[in-house]
């Protein structure tokens, strides 16, 4: 069931994401050209409001398969505890081992440069 609805929130998000970019800024819908072709059938305003009444259309729907997946997947990560609630985990301690510690290399000898 998760799988479905994450399918169907990737479509919708895709479709919304298009839908954004075909507007114009000025909110002239999709600004091609004029309509005199078109016979008025997608005129600019009818365009505008194409465009507008998708785009709410898609946004409420990728705001429900939000909440959707977020109610479904609630509980299944940290038995049901928010991240934030955890203190961050510590770093594991080393166990001592029986061996001595490793002694340093000793220094490569070579020339010596005399000091003043």
């Amino acid at each position: 069931m998760t799988t479905v609805l994450l399918i169907i929130h990737l479509f919708v998000t895709l479709a919304l994401i298009g839908v954004v970019l075909i507007q114009r800024s000025e909110g002239g819908g999709l600004g091609i050209g004029t309509t005199q072709g078109m016979g008025g059938f997608m005129s600019g305003r009818g365009t505008t409001n194409l465009l507008t009444r998708t785009t709410a259309i898609l946004g409420t729907t990728f705001f429900v398969l939000s909440l959707a997946l977020a109610l479904l997947n609630r509980g299944t990560v940290g038995g049901g505890r928010s991240l934030l609630d955890s203190p961050p985990a510590a770093a594991p301690a080393t166990a001592p081992t029986s061996e001595p510690a490793p002694t340093p290399a000793p220094a490569p000898k070579g020339p010596t440069v005399p000091t003043n």
